[in-house]
């Protein structure tokens, strides 16, 4: 059968046409692909007022300025917590740490208990928090309870964010965010609240280098996990049956 305009496939022999799938190329609505398939740091930012129904409530993002030094490398500046986002939402890391993620590596998703005052019930309480009064962030009690903020010195992050507080929909955030050593508008800083679920894997060639604030103090009560198993480092199988040693007859 000869081909057609139509047809730009005919060519192929027809269990290749019969597997045959295309990806859609096109420039899908942006709230979309933030809950899906993603998009880059500087995307979400410049499109936050497009996400009233996309928007995670107290999930920050801010973009970070990272000044090349001819012959010498760069400067990233990370955060003043005299100004900017932390210090609008009233945000004071009481502890930082690093971390380092190896090429193709993954975490998560982790997540950290929020803190509800005793005699309200917790759908009551982020109402209040994030619906009736979402400028009152000195109601936020971020000394009970662990709020990250984290930044990226090198690789390419891509995180992915769940809200599972109750009272709360059930929204998804996917974005990319580079380390310092790709400099460029998508360099970003994200706070992310206890109750949200986030995972991390590195996308890059190098290794993802981090660095996180804390509202509190590390606590390995509070460090929970859900769908984690990439984390592990499973061994083959093989490996598994000959250390479990011969069978007991």
């Amino acid at each position: 059968m000869p081909s057609t305009p139509n047809d730009p496939w005919a060519g192929l022999k027809p269990d290749a046409r019969a597997r045959l799938e295309t990806r859609d190329y096109s420039n899908a609505d942006l709230a979309l692909r933030l809950a899906s398939s993603g998009v880059n740091a500087s995307e979400a930012i410049a499109g936050r007022d497009q996400f009233a129904d996309a928007w995670i409530p107290g999930v920050e993002l801010f973009q970070r300025r990272v000044y090349q030094q001819k012959g010498r490398g760069y400067f990233g500046e990370l955060t003043r917590l005299t100004e900017g986002t932390l210090d609008r939402i009233g945000l004071a890391p009481r502890q930082w740490a690093s971390a380092l993620m190896h090429r193709d590596s993954a975490k998560g998703f982790h997540i950290h208990p929020p803190h509800i005052p005793e005699g309200i019930e917790p759908a009551d309480w982020f109402q209040k928090l994030y619906v009736e009064s979402p400028a009152e962030v000195s109601l936020r009690p971020y000394d009970r309870e662990q709020w990250d903020v984290m930044f990226f010195l090198t690789g390419i992050c891509e995180m992915v964010l769940v809200d599972e507080r109750q009272g709360l929909p059930r929204r998804v955030m996917r974005f990319t965010i580079p380390g310092d050593s790709r400099a460029g508008p998508d360099n970003a800083a994200v706070v992310i609240p206890s109750g949200v679920a986030h995972a991390l894997r590195n996308i890059g060639n190098e290794d993802l280098v981090m660095v996180y604030g804390t509202s509190t103090v590390f606590n390995p009560a509070w460090e929970g996990r859900i769908a984690s198993d990439v984390e592990k480092a499973p061994l083959h199988a093989d490996w598994d049956r000959y250390l479990a040693g011969p069978a007991i007859e």
